[in-house]
């Protein structure tokens, strides 16, 4: 998945491969092979083509060594990761203990409410792996148009769908004009 991001981004800020492996001073076979996944990228090449990009090199990290099914090709989750933005926290509660069976967690995040009850409970925490790869149905930390969920994320024709446990809750149906991103898998 890290080369499809790179593809992407690098399409994006209509750079070259032949400029990338200028500024990078990486072969231009090397860079095609890390695009179409080939091969990973060492982490110093990693960090030498995020400086070229211009984007944070840590939020790349996250999607290293995953990869994406078709399923999810096909509804364009890459559009939805993040990778030139990082968490804004306004507010700490400190530090908690992360269980060594979430090892891949890259923060917790404290529950705001009961949408996801009885099985994620208001004011528990739960553990995020930040740009994590959902599975259909999988529980996920999500930003949608301003506001932070945690929902099932479900595929439905050309779309995705938050769902709540809370029955009362309308499902949320994201479309593409609208500001969704996938913040990370949620581990309980």
């Amino acid at each position: 998945m890290i080369g499809n991001m790179l593809s992407k981004i690098r399409k994006e800020k209509r750079i070259t491969k032949t400029k990338l492996a200028e500024l990078t001073d990486i072969n231009i076979g090397h860079l095609t092979h890390i695009e179409k996944g080939e091969r990973n990228p060492s982490h110093k090449a990693l960090k030498s083509i995020c400086n070229a990009l211009e984007i944070p090199y840590q939020e790349l990290l996250y999607t290293y060594d995953k990869e994406l099914t078709d399923e999810q090709i096909e509804y364009d989750y890459i559009n939805h990761i993040s990778y030139d933005k990082v968490p804004a926290f306004s507010n700490l509660d400190g530090f908690v203990d992360c269980p060594a069976k979430f090892s891949n967690a890259s923060f917790a995040y404290k529950v705001p409410d009961d949408s996801m009850a009885p099985l994620i409970k208001d004011g528990s925490y739960v553990y995020v792996e930040q740009n994590a790869i959902l599975a259909n149905k999988d529980i996920g930390l999500f930003f949608y148009n301003g506001e932070f969920y945690i929902r099932h994320l479900l595929y439905r024709k050309d779309k995705f769908v938050l769902k709540a446990r809370d029955k009362e809750l309308k499902d949320i149906t994201v479309s593409k004009n609208d500001n969704f991103y996938v913040i990370g898998r949620i581990y309980l």
